[in-house]
Formats: C-alpha cells, sequence, structure tokens
C-alpha cells in the first residue's frame, strides 16, 4: 500500500492525505486547490512557486519540514539561479521556496501557496460601503509665499516658514480659534533635512503639509492641493486598504488580500502560540504582515493612478488643474510616498504583531494588551513605505479580545448614540459582539475557529471561484440546489455548472448546516437520520454524510459531501458565539436586542434566517437584522478623513464595559444549550414556522441553571 501523509495548504485552508512521491501541485489539485502554470510542469515558468514552512505547528499537530519534500532539483536550481532579485527581493531562499511542479511530497508538510501562484483567487469580501462622511482631516495643506532671506533679517529656514505658515493659516481659518502661533508649530527630522533645499528649489513658494495643527510633515514646491491617506483592516483571515484623497474624502482604490499570517495559524490563539513557541515567531508575523501592507500600498497607487489618468484623458488641457496663479500644470501620477496618513485598525492580536508588541500576556489570563489607548507612530517606525515622515495611527483597544476593530465598528454604526438597544457581531474567526445603547454598550468577544469560513470541514474552502455559495435542499425530494461563485444562477438551471464545483465557502456551509435540519436530515442535536431513503444519504470513511454534489458536478472528481463532523464543527462555532450574545443580553437585562447588526466580510454574506434557525444569533424580528458589510473598513475610512470621530471613539472606547466569557460560571452550561438547533431550550418564535415539528428537548433540564 502506497504510504500518505498529511498536508495543509495555506491560506486555502485546504488539508489532506496524500500519496507519497506525488507533486505538490497535483496534490493540491486533488484538493481542490489551483496552482498556476503555463510550461506544462517543465519548470520554466516559474508560476508554481509554493514556500515550504518549518517548525512544529501545534495547532494542526504537525512537523512540517523541508526534508519532507523531495531535494531540490536541477530544473529548479537552474531556475532560481537565474533570478537571484526575485529571491532578495521576497526574502526567500532556495529549499524555502520551490517549483510546485517539480517539489515531491516525502512526508508532512505545510505549504504557503503566494497570491501570485493562486490559480484560484481567493475572493475577498470587504468592499467599503457608500456612508456621508464629514471631512475633517488630520493633515491640512497651506500655500507659504516668503520672502528670501537677506543680511538684514537672515531668520533661519525653519523660523521663516513657520512664520510664514501662521500668516497663511490664519488667512485660511479666519475666525476660528485657539489656532497655533508659529512658535508651536515642529517640524520633523526627515522633513527638515530637506527643507533648505525645497525653499531653494520653490523660489520661496512651498504648500505645507501639518499634522494635527501641531506639525509639519511635507514641504512642496508650488501649490498642491491634494493629500492622501489610506484606512486599512487587519482581519484574522483578510487585510482591505483604502486609499483615499484627505481633502475631497473620495476613494481612490481598494485592494485586499489574505492576511499571510494565517501560514502561521488560522486563529488568533494559534498566532499567540507561535509567537511564544518559537523564538523568531514575532518577527516572522510582524514582517509579514508589513510586507503585505507595503504591496498593498504600491498596487493601491497603481490602481488610482490608472484611473486618474483615464479620468484626464478625457479632459482638455486647461482643465487638469490649477495652480496659485490660475494657470494649468501638468498632473503628475500619486507615488506611495505621497500618502501622509495610515489609519490601521485589527483585533488586540493583529493589533499587537503590527505593532511588533508582543502578544503572549494576551494569551495567558488575566488576558492584557500592552495599550488600550490609541497609537500614533511614523510610518518609517514600522517599515511602512508610505512618506517616512507619515503618521500611523491604531484606533484604541477595549478589552483583551475586543480591538480596534471594533472601535472601528463602534464608529461606523454609532450605537452608543441609539436609544433602542442594538446588538452588533462581527463574525469571523475571532468574533466581537457590542450590545446597548446611548446609555450602556457592554462588549465580549469569542473564538468561533475557521469552520464558519470553511476550514475544518471536509471540503470547505475560502471564498473563490468553484466554491458554493448557496445551498438549498427541498425537504420533500431531499435533492439539494447550489450556487457556485462565478456562474450565474443555480446549477439546476443550466449544463454550465458540470465540472464547475471544487468546495463549500462560509455562506454555504452555514445554508446547508440549516437546509440539512429544515429538512429533517439532522435532529436538534445534530445527529443524521438515518432511516431516511436517500441515495444522498450514506455513511462515509467518517460517518454519516449527506452528498450535496456528485464527482460528476466537481471540477475535483470526487462527491462533495457535508458530513457529521461537519456538522459538528458548525455547533461548536454556532454554540460558543450565541453564548456570547446571550450573556451580553443577560448582563443587559433584556431578553432580546431590538436590532442585530452583522458586520465584517463573512457576515454581510450569511442568510440572516438560515443563521438564526441554526441559533448563530439570537432570535430577533428577521426585519431588525441588518448586514453592513466591513463596519471596521467603514470605521477606519471615517477616523482616517475626521480627526475629531479619533477623539470620540477614545472616549467612547473607555465606557464600554467588558465581560470575560471564561470567567463566566453558567458559561458552559449555557455553551451546552447552545449545540442545539437552532438552541435546546429557547423558543426561536421568529423562525418557527420553519420548524413547524420542533419538540422540546428532554436534556435541556439537564444544563438550566438553578
Amino acid at each position: 500500500m502506497t504510504k500518505k501523509h498529511n498536508i495543509i495548504l495555506q491560506p486555502s485552508g485546504s488539508r489532506g492525505q496524500v500519496e507519497e512521491g506525488i507533486s505538490i501541485r497535483s496534490a493540491a489539485r486533488d484538493l481542490g486547490v489551483e496552482i498556476e502554470s503555463i510550461c506544462a510542469e517543465n519548470a520554466t515558468c516559474g508560476k508554481c512557486m509554493v514556500l515550504i514552512e518549518e517548525g512544529r505547528f501545534e495547532k494542526y499537530n504537525m512537523d512540517s519540514r523541508r526534508e519532507n519534500v523531495s531535494p531540490v532539483t536541477n530544473e529548479e536550481a537552474a531556475y532560481f539561479a537565474r533570478r537571484p532579485k526575485l529571491l532578495k527581493d521576497k526574502g526567500w531562499e532556495v529549499g524555502q521556496v520551490r517549483l510546485s511542479c517539480q517539489c515531491k511530497i516525502q512526508g508532512d508538510v505545510l505549504i504557503n501557496v503566494p497570491e501570485e501562484s493562486s490559480g484560484n483567487k481567493q475572493i475577498v469580501r470587504k468592499s467599503a460601503s457608500n456612508r456621508a462622511i464629514e471631512i475633517k482631516p488630520s493633515i491640512r495643506k497651506y500655500l507659504v509665499t516668503m520672502s528670501p532671506p537677506n543680511l538684514e533679517r537672515p531668520i533661519a529656514d525653519w523660523e521663516r516658514l513657520a512664520k510664514g505658515l501662521e500668516t497663511s493659516m490664519g488667512l485660511v481659518r479666519r475666525g476660528e480659534e485657539n489656532l497655533p502661533r508659529w512658535s508651536d508649530f515642529t517640524v520633523d527630522y526627515q522633513c527638515l533635512r530637506t527643507l533648505s533645499s525645497t525653499l531653494r528649489e520653490a523660489k520661496w513658494n512651498v504648500t505645507v503639509s501639518v499634522w494635527q495643527d501641531k506639525e509639519v510633515v511635507q514641504v512642496q514646491a508650488g501649490y498642491h492641493e491634494d493629500s492622501y491617506g489610506t484606512a486599512v483592516d487587519i482581519g484574522s483571515t483578510t487585510v482591505a486598504l483604502y486609499l483615499c484623497n484627505l481633502r475631497t474624502g473620495e476613494m481612490l482604490a481598494a485592494e485586499s488580500e489574505m492576511n499571510p499570517q494565517i501560514v502561521y495559524g488560522e486563529d488568533v490563539m494559534s498566532r499567540i502560540q507561535y509567537t511564544i513557541e518559537h523564538k523568531d515567531g514575532l518577527e516572522k508575523l510582524h514582517k509579514a504582515i508589513i510586507a503585505t501592507l507595503n504591496k498593498l500600498l504600491k498596487q493601491a497607487v497603481k490602481t488610482a493612478n490608472m484611473s486618474l489618468r483615464a479620468h484626464f484623458a478625457k479632459q482638455s488641457p486647461d482643465e487638469e488643474g490649477e495652480v496659485a496663479s490660475g494657470k494649468s500644470a501638468p498632473r503628475n501620477d500619486m507615488k506611495v510616498e505621497d500618502i501622509l496618513e495610515m489609519v490601521l485598525v485589527g483585533n488586540s492580536t493583529m493589533h499587537h504583531l503590527l505593532l511588533n508588541l508582543h502578544p503572549k500576556d494576551l494569551g495567558l489570563a488575566p488576558f492584557v494588551p500592552a495599550i488600550h489607548k490609541s497609537v500614533d507612530v511614523k510610518a518609517r517606525e514600522l517599515g511602512l513605505h508610505i512618506n517616512s515622515a507619515g503618521n500611523i495611527h491604531v484606533l484604541p483597544t477595549i478589552a483583551s479580545f475586543v480591538g480596534a476593530d471594533t472601535s472601528a465598528m463602534i464608529v461606523a454604526e454609532e450605537p452608543h448614540k441609539q436609544d433602542e438597544n442594538w446588538l452588533l457581531i462581527d463574525v469571523g474567526t475571532n468574533a466581537e459582539l457590542v450590545l446597548g445603547n446611548r446609555k450602556r454598550l457592554v462588549c465580549t468577544s469569542t473564538p468561533t475557529g475557521p469552520a464558519l469560513e470553511g476550514a475544518h470541514v471536509e471540503y470547505g474552502m475560502r471564498a473563490a471561484p468553484g466554491a458554493m455559495e448557496r445551498i438549498e435542499i427541498n425537504e420533500n425530494t431531499l435533492e439539494p440546489r447550489y450556487k457556485v461563485i462565478g456562474v450565474d444562477g443555480w446549477n439546476t438551471d443550466h449544463v454550465e455548472f458540470v465540472g464547475k464545483v471544487k468546495g463549500i465557502c462560509g455562506s454555504a456551509i452555514i445554508d446547508g448546516v440549516a437546509e440539512l435540519f429544515r429538512a429533517g436530515i439532522v435532529d436538534s442535536r445534530g445527529k443524521f437520520n438515518t432511516k431516511l431513503s436517500s441515495k444522498r444519504i450514506r455513511k462515509g470513511e467518517s460517518g454519516w454524510e449527506y452528498v450535496i454534489a456528485w464527482a460528476e458536478e466537481t471540477s475535483i472528481g470526487r462527491d462533495i459531501p457535508m458530513t457529521q463532523q461537519d456538522v459538528r464543527q458548525i455547533q461548536l462555532a454556532k454554540a460558543a458565539l450565541f453564548t456570547a450574545a446571550r450573556t451580553l443580553l443577560k448582563r443587559s437585562g433584556l431578553e432580546s436586542p431590538d436590532k442585530i447588526i452583522l458586520a465584517g466580510g463573512f457576515g454581510s454574506y450569511i442568510d440572516k434566517e438560515k443563521a438564526m434557525l441554526i441559533g448563530l444569533i439570537p432570535d430577533c424580528v428577521l426585519d431588525n437584522v441588518y448586514a453592513v458589510g466591513n463596519a471596521a473598513g467603514d470605521g477606519a475610512r471615517i477616523a482616517l478623513l475626521n480627526v475629531e470621530k479619533r477623539r470620540e471613539i477614545e472616549s467612547v472606547a473607555r465606557k464600554v464595559e467588558r465581560f470575560e466569557l471564561p470567567t463566566d460560571p453558567e458559561f458552559q452550561n449555557q455553551f451546552m444549550l447552545a449545540t442545539s438547533f437552532p438552541h435546546m431550550s429557547e423558543p426561536f418564535p421568529h423562525i418557527a414556522h420553519l420548524i413547524p415539528n420542533r419538540v422540546a428537548d428532554p436534556m435541556a433540564k439537564n444544563f438550566m441553571v438553578k
């Protein structure tokens, strides 16, 4: 019998056993992960490059080693020898980076498939929403005209500029109180180094960019109207970046990518553990996110320039831009160095890894972060490639695992300004919840695991072409139908679906479990009804399962079922989320919220009725359950464009009451009650019509709190 080994492919999260001696590219294809290649696997195109990760990965109970794959071939060595700059730029070495068409599996291994090598690009669903934002940026520009120095008035360049800036600021902002005097201004050191040459080249006519009305961060020759900034949401799974014009508020580009840290752990606790167990763990995770941010910055500027060039190509030459003299000037392309500020948000672990703060104390009781207040740090301190004098602003964290992304969600949705009790849920690998109104806000967080996003589900995958995104089951025939990303309509609509399916993404996993329950294929405890007559209900290698797509419908040549273990994974994830919500409701003296707001890329794509049917969210009037998209990203964008919102959330964040679920003596019993669909004891009246034959569970009394 051929020996088999375990492989894990990140960032897709696909995993499985493959035969020894098979190439990584072939093994990936068998697991539904396409890796690019245009040279017929002759090791000449280099598009199938992958990284072999080394070390002990406790989360997966795996020791991944370069020795667990075949040695570097002559063809690979020759390919990389011709491209030393590629290796230097990426920080890779031969042996770590391999051509997947040549490299063969010889043991257990964790493989990182870079974005540029992926044949089925992940769809990162973190688009920005349209919001009315009052523009009050922290960066303001002022045109300053000075007389050159002479022997009668040999005032130093900086003092001369500061006095001119005071005059210009007063002229531009007449009537405003408490404007700074010239002696109050400071200048960034890097800006100061080039100040003298810039002033003379500009013949003492410059545009000065001032941060927070106190620090000069850029001096440009001539007249310039626009300033640029970016807002970034660093999620455990995905990173989304929005490039904005700070003067107009216009969003010029949006870019996103999988979080590269996922290679070291799919959830925050496994990443914390990695930094504890590996001496260079923090450095690796910090450098990984910084490299991705710099890549996204470059992509965003390129996208914005392409858009601007297309726009100005339609304009007549004299419409391209007004200067102080009233004459037009040619428009130059934006550069990454023209970005003067970034606002970043993320959960507490992402926050620490971004700022190069060791997260070990977050993972140990009493779960204390390094800092709660917002942070301002120079871009050069973090190695971010915007203007070196540019400011990096990170919103405040609220609690141990309620981070800056939750602060941003509060900025965007403003529950602290409402009379109703709103429940905000950012659904992801780690879920954050905020409940309350203008009188009181409470929060908590809970790990839900990666099952909701496709990992730990046998045929689960993240959103990409070929992933099922919707599932329905006919309760009479027990036959399914499904929608697939990249193909219009349902699979029953036309024959184009044949050979398109690769797996099941998060939104379809929720659908699938809800439909199995609604159709009576699994009971309220998640157990399969083996007495039903359907060829789709069968006993598989790992227990009972329901086949959604037959092998001939797929591109992987295998049936795609939902298994008993898949259902269990969802039960654990949804029970954790529901228990967190129920804890906040109880602490607030409420039976149910007035409104539920689902945030985050995943939360925006789940079916709210089916989410309630399985008990992922509390019972509520369905019309009062809303998906708002990437609220954390929107909040970061609001804070980028309006400096007053930063001050507001700094105050609000300190007033939010936080509850740590591990310290709640009722948590375990509440969790067990919540593992049932939709719940072992709660009535869920708003979805009762979907399960008309529901009966009380006799086990409920064993877990009821006395």
